[in-house]
Protein backbone atom coordinates (compact mmCIF):
# COMPACT_ATOMS: atom_id res chain seq x y z
CA UNK A 1 0.00 0.00 0.00
CA UNK A 2 1.19 3.42 -0.86
CA UNK A 3 0.68 6.39 1.35
CA UNK A 4 2.33 9.84 0.92
CA UNK A 5 5.09 10.68 3.41
CA UNK A 6 4.07 12.51 7.09
CA UNK A 7 5.53 15.90 5.49
CA UNK A 8 3.87 15.56 2.23
CA UNK A 9 0.27 17.33 2.04
CA UNK A 10 -2.52 16.62 -0.78
CA UNK A 11 -4.86 19.25 -1.67
CA UNK A 12 -7.82 18.68 -4.30
CA UNK A 13 -8.42 21.23 -7.01
CA UNK A 14 -10.70 21.92 -9.44
CA UNK A 15 -9.39 20.02 -11.97
CA UNK A 16 -7.11 17.53 -10.09
CA UNK A 17 -4.85 17.41 -7.36
CA UNK A 18 -1.81 19.44 -5.78
CA UNK A 19 0.90 17.39 -3.37
CA UNK A 20 2.63 19.81 -1.42
CA UNK A 21 6.39 18.53 -0.41
CA UNK A 22 6.62 20.58 2.82
CA UNK A 23 10.54 19.60 3.63
CA UNK A 24 11.58 20.66 0.27
CA UNK A 25 8.86 23.08 -0.04
CA UNK A 26 8.23 21.78 -3.68
CA UNK A 27 5.00 21.15 -5.33
CA UNK A 28 3.85 18.90 -8.07
CA UNK A 29 0.27 19.57 -9.95
CA UNK A 30 -1.73 16.54 -11.26
CA UNK A 31 -4.40 16.50 -13.48
CA UNK A 32 -7.81 15.00 -13.46
CA UNK A 33 -6.46 11.39 -14.05
CA UNK A 34 -3.45 11.50 -11.92
CA UNK A 35 -5.43 12.73 -8.86
CA UNK A 36 -7.85 9.76 -10.04
CA UNK A 37 -4.84 7.68 -9.52
CA UNK A 38 -3.20 9.05 -6.18
CA UNK A 39 -6.62 9.14 -4.37
CA UNK A 40 -7.24 5.40 -5.17
CA UNK A 41 -3.70 4.73 -4.19
CA UNK A 42 -4.79 6.87 -0.58
CA UNK A 43 -7.69 4.93 -0.32
CA UNK A 44 -6.00 1.61 0.20
CA UNK A 45 -5.54 0.55 -3.62
CA UNK A 46 -3.31 -1.40 -5.42
CA UNK A 47 -1.69 -0.03 -8.55
CA UNK A 48 -3.31 -2.56 -10.59
CA UNK A 49 -6.57 -2.15 -8.67
CA UNK A 50 -5.84 1.83 -9.44
CA UNK A 51 -5.31 0.75 -13.34
CA UNK A 52 -8.60 -1.06 -13.39
CA UNK A 53 -10.55 1.89 -12.11
CA UNK A 54 -8.88 4.30 -14.39
CA UNK A 55 -9.34 1.99 -17.21
CA UNK A 56 -13.09 2.01 -16.18
CA UNK A 57 -13.32 5.56 -16.15
CA UNK A 58 -11.50 7.18 -18.75
CA UNK A 59 -11.11 6.50 -22.71
CA UNK A 60 -7.93 4.55 -22.19
CA UNK A 61 -6.86 1.22 -22.50
CA UNK A 62 -6.31 -1.60 -19.48
CA UNK A 63 -2.58 -1.96 -21.26
CA UNK A 64 -2.04 1.55 -21.12
CA UNK A 65 -3.80 2.89 -17.49
CA UNK A 66 -1.40 0.12 -16.33
CA UNK A 67 1.88 1.48 -18.35
CA UNK A 68 0.58 5.30 -16.88
CA UNK A 69 0.10 3.76 -13.25
CA UNK A 70 3.26 2.15 -12.91
CA UNK A 71 5.13 5.39 -14.37
CA UNK A 72 3.40 7.26 -12.11
CA UNK A 73 3.90 5.37 -9.29
CA UNK A 74 7.38 5.46 -9.92
CA UNK A 75 7.84 9.46 -10.26
CA UNK A 76 6.21 9.36 -6.74
CA UNK A 77 8.40 7.12 -5.03
CA UNK A 78 11.79 8.66 -7.41
CA UNK A 79 10.50 12.02 -6.04
CA UNK A 80 10.29 10.41 -2.44
CA UNK A 81 6.26 11.58 -2.35
CA UNK A 82 5.48 8.46 -0.94
CA UNK A 83 6.07 5.83 0.87
CA UNK A 84 5.42 1.73 0.51
CA UNK A 85 3.41 0.16 4.03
Amino acid sequence: MHRLRADVTACATDDGMVLLDERAGRYWQLNGTGALVVKALLDGATPEQAAERLAATRPVTPERATADVTALVAHLVEERLVTDS
